[in-house]
């Protein structure tokens, strides 16, 4: 007798397929640490109680290996190993990057790059 399952996948790789791996969606809240990022997901959780809907956040650390999330953008995390005593999560994939602010000081300097900055 062999092996197989009624779907016609071998028993060892339907039970390594069994257990998918997490993803949550969220936004990035802090990104000043080295190759870690904070990404904060939103819930909605219903009261046992008064059986009203809320929205409670939840902070997760994501390893980001090139630093290349910037606060405000949407990403997607998924679960992996322990990889320090709070980081169990690391980045997938940008969804949407948020805008990025430019200092007045360099677009005033691209724009005029004899002006002073210092003049006042």
């Amino acid at each position: 007798m062999s092996t197989q399952t009624p779907a016609g996948a071998p028993a060892a790789e339907q039970q390594a397929g069994k257990r998918r791996r997490q993803q949550k969606i969220g936004r990035v809240t802090s990104n000043k640490m080295q190759k870690t990022i904070v990404v904060a997901v939103a819930s909605l959780k219903r009261h046992r109680i008064y059986k009203r809907t809320y929205r409670y956040t939840t902070k997760f650390k994501a390893h980001d290996e090139h630093n290349e999330a910037h606060i405000g953008d949407m990403v997607r995390i998924e679960e992996t190993r322990p990889l320090s005593k709070d980081k169990r999560w690391r980045l997938v994939e940008i969804l949407k990057q948020a805008a990025q602010v430019t200092p007045v000081e360099k677009v005033v300097q691209e724009l005029d790059p004899t002006r002073d900055t210092q003049e006042e």
